[in-house]
């Protein structure tokens, strides 16, 4: 077997096996196929696609590239949450300490922010103490003692993928349905959980602009999951406009404690619900979607998701009381304020310009590496459908640099549109996939 036919076979459109695809990510991770066969390889399978057994086969050679985390301990079914990134995206940080509290295991490995997508590990780190750095055998002994941990990706978890994703990065290849769909399985499979519930945005702020691309994704890789014999499924979500009233990791902190507490925008807490009844139906703890969904909400509404959520920090060594002293996780830049041009309805808010506007201020990073500001961010006070008179209050936007807030003033200027008569509304959640959507 050799790395140029299993090139030459991929590019003339011909299905590869699982022998052959474990072959070549062995040969890359050992040297034996060098970058530029990669880098070919890639561009075959950008143009000539992957069918559900290739996919994953390639998934499950990337997971077992590393090492693998076992959950067994828990005890009972673990249930990992993931998105494929938007603007103002922290559900996470309300989601988990709701199921935890509602009485599913969930165990997660979160990265940091790229662009305007917020990263989970960014936003912990606002919490003083909070660890990330779990060990191994620290984050399967929480998972199993309280049901709850979040720990940084490790970069002994999928190597392979890692290898990949820096030649995708520089060979136009980052785009591909069977290759993005790969690269998130593989990691939820080597992070060990047995259910994954997927939260696939579609819009100008997710990465999958058309909903069609965002079905298509969900629908591959809630193949993959279940070929694998992992429950999933796959919710496909609007990210035309951010999510909830902030963006920013320590702006998003506080509107995800205030989200706990019961005063949370609607949009982030009907998202909340609606993925976590799904996670206690993939976990086993409900059978009915309507009995999830209302013991969720009992559990938002009585304090309990609240109180999960101290005990998760206090487990992760930080400072509790930041849930109810935000002004514990710092003090905020000034804010400069965005003022409505014309009276009208708000006829849309471009996430994407909106998510621009977060990275020239420092919330986001333009590039791997790059140190970001977790007290720059803005603050939306008015949203898509919303009535607003010339000269009200529209945003606010937090930096100590005021070049990068003219020119953010500039982006979110541009991200609203008005009207005369109110919009129609597009829904929060688009669609489902399961199994029986494939």
């Amino acid at each position: 077997m050799r790395a140029v036919d299993i090139i030459q076979k991929k590019r003339d459109g011909i299905s590869l096996s699982a022998e052959e695809i474990n072959f070549f990510i062995n040969g890359l991770q050992n040297g034996e196929t060098a970058d530029y066969q990669a880098a070919a390889w890639l561009m075959a399978v950008y143009f000539s696609g992957m069918d559900a057994a290739e996919t994953a086969a390639l998934t499950m050679a990337l997971a077992d590239s590393g090492e693998k985390i076992d959950l067994s301990a828990a005890g009972r079914k673990v249930v990992d949450k993931h998105s494929t990134g938007g603007v103002g995206d922290k559900t996470t940080l309300v989601l988990l300490p709701l199921v935890a509290a509602a009485g599913a295991a969930t165990a997660k490995l979160s990265g940091r922010g790229l662009g305007h997508t917020g990263g989970t590990i960014d936003k912990l780190s606002c919490i003083p103490g909070f660890r990330t750095d779990l060990s191994r055998e620290e984050f399967i002994n929480q998972v199993a003692e309280s049901g709850l941990a979040v720990m940084a990706q490790s970069p002994g978890l999928t190597p392979a993928d890692g290898m990949l994703y820096a030649l995708r990065d520089v060979t136009a290849t980052v785009d591909s349905i069977p290759l993005i769909a790969s690269s998130v399985m593989s990691k939820k499979i080597a992070s060990g959980a047995n259910a994954i519930v997927l939260d696939v945005k579609a819009g100008s702020g997710a990465f999958m602009k058309e909903r069609e691309n965002a079905v298509l994704l969900a629908k591959t890789m809630v193949a993959i999951g279940e070929s694998l014999n992992r429950r999933t499924i796959a919710l496909i979500t609007a990210m035309d406009q951010p999510l909830g009233h902030t963006v920013g990791n320590h702006l998003e902190v506080i509107e995800a404690f205030e989200t706990l507490k019961g005063q949370g925008p609607a949009d982030l807490v009907e998202l909340c619900l609606q993925l976590g009844a799904e996670m206690l139906l993939a976990a086993g703890v409900e059978r009915e979607y309507e009995a999830a969904y209302v013991r969720l909400s009992q559990k938002l509404s009585d304090g309990s998701a609240l109180e999960a959520m101290r005990q998760w920090i206090v487990r992760q060594g930080g400072d509790a009381g930041v849930v109810d002293e935000p002004q514990k996780l710092g003090v905020p830049h000034p804010a400069r304020e965005l003022l409505a041009s014309t009276d009208g309805y708000i006829l849309g808010l471009d996430a994407g310009m909106v998510g621009r506007a977060s990275v020239l201020l420092g919330a986001g990073r333009s590039k791997k590496g790059d140190e970001i500001d977790l007290m720059a961010g803005i603050r939306l006070n008015k949203k898509t459908g919303d009535m607003v008179r010339k000269g009200d209050l529209l945003a606010e936007v937090y930096t100590g640099s005021g070049e990068a807030a003219a020119g953010a003033l500039v982006y979110l200027a541009d991200a609203y549109t008005y009207s005369t008569v109110p919009p129609l509304l597009t829904p929060l959640i688009y669609e489902r996939v399961d199994r029986n959507s494939l």
